[in-house]
């Protein structure tokens, strides 16, 4: 056994690292590939960039390659992401044009890659249509939607629709996710990495240092929100909540959002939040590298408070880390937030920035009770939120699309 895997059957126990380890290997000499749209920045570079490893250590056979585009293809799949989640919005002849031709040309550069591999996992709408450049592939190839699509444009699905028709089989994060698609559809939640720096115990001494160096003191309450300068993480509605907050409580709000190359309304979004709290000095907005784990392992373990008001969310990964260092959490009542917070049992699910403001100011002045949320949260997070029970149901949807009498929906 290696070190890799004797550090997560510290976590999860030796029974459940050996019937992992038993189902991998069914899939032997099985080539497998993962296809996004990033390394790095977002939720699904991060669960890949551990679960690859991890995959390969348990000797699988496991790829993953990432779709190249130009501005005005990542435009057109910011839009698309948008319109999935509810937005208004028709996908013009230009923005197809440069979807489709994107994907035609990836599909040319990937060809020998996913030609012939046993299994292919595609990740979100931008590159969903590179199996129409392979109609005769050898294997199985599964969508994977990260994303909340329980009310979206019509039109637009309608033309994801068309790509995602032809796999084998889609997975969704939620049941009200689920869309009528003529193949086996899988419910399948995202995870965390215990492994991955970012979820590391860390000294308070490093956390202390890292508050430090960003210019943030630890000397009143922190409310903390990490995620992508997106609109539908509600970045604004934090700053109101925060605003209710501080007419009762002294405290400091951190936001902190990382790049991704796919996003090219981030820094919009970001502008409208300096300007929404300019002049604050108990306000601190970060601009993180894609690859600051270790300071926002910091910044979540020296929080207070972590808020997650999303107004739309596929998951909500930043909500499970969080909840790992043993912080109750304040989120937004939807999507897979619904899944991870137990209202009053690990954390509190809100509708307004009034809601979060009660919440927060109620954890603040009890301070037994977020202690007592937070030991939850972790426990909560280990029995159902971790990167090998996520691995573990990828592998079985792996062994039963090759199994024969297939049902139409499944849950692994």
């Amino acid at each position: 056994m290696s070190e890799m895997i004797k550090k997560y059957a510290e976590i999860i126990g030796p029974a459940a690292m050996d019937s992992l380890v038993h189902i991998a290997d069914r899939l032997k000499n099985k080539k497998i590939v993962h296809v996004n749209s990033t390394r790095s920045g977002g939720g699904v570079a991060e669960i890949l960039s551990s679960m690859v490893p991890l995959s390969k250590e348990l000797g699988l056979d496991v790829s993953w390659e990432v779709i190249e585009g130009d501005e005005s293809f990542f435009n057109c799949t910011k839009m698309m992401h948008n319109t999935l989640q509810g937005s208004p919005g028709t996908l013009s002849e230009n923005q197809i044009t440069s979807y489709t031709d994107t994907n035609i040309r990836n599909a040319e550069r990937l060809k020998d890659v996913l030609q012939d591999a046993d299994y292919v996992f595609i990740h979100d709408p931008q590159p969903a249509a590179l199996i129409n450049s392979f109609p005769q592939r050898k294997g199985k190839w599964v969508w994977r939607c990260h994303i909340d699509v329980s009310s979206p444009n019509k039109s637009v699905w309608q033309f994801i629709k068309k790509q995602v028709s032809p796999y084998d089989a889609s997975i969704f994060s939620l049941p009200d996710f689920a869309q009528k698609l003529p193949h086996p559809q899988f419910l399948i939640t995202p995870s965390i990495d215990p492994l991955a720096e970012k979820n590391i115990p860390l000294e308070r001494a490093e956390v202390e240092k890292t508050y430090a160096e960003l210019g943030i003191p630890m000397d009143k309450p922190i409310v903390l929100q990490v995620s992508r300068y997106d609109k539908f993480k509600d970045p604004l509605g934090v700053i109101e909540s925060y605003r209710i907050i501080k007419e009762h409580v002294d405290v400091r709000l951190v936001m902190a959002g990382g790049e991704a190359s796919d996003d090219p309304e981030a820094l919009e979004i970001l502008k409208e939040v300096n300007e929404a709290v300019s002049g604050d000095p108990d306000v601190t907005v970060l601009l993180l590298p894609s690859d600051s784990h270790r300071k926002i392992n910091a910044l979540q373990t020296g929080a207070d408070v972590v808020m997650q008001k999303s107004i739309k969310e596929g998951f909500g990964l930043t909500v499970t880390e969080a909840m790992w260092k043993k912080k109750p959490v304040i989120g937004g009542d939807v999507g897979g937030i619904r899944l991870q917070i137990i209202n009053r049992f690990n954390g509190y699910r809100v509708g307004t920035p009034e809601g979060a403001a009660i919440r927060t100011r109620y954890l603040i002045s009890h301070p037994w009770k977020m202690e007592k949320m937070g030991r939850n949260a972790r426990e909560y997070v280990l029995e159902n939120f971790l990167l090998t029970g996520h691995l573990r149901r990828y592998m079985t949807l792996l062994i039963s699309l090759d199994a024969e009498g297939d049902t139409w929906e499944r849950w692994i």
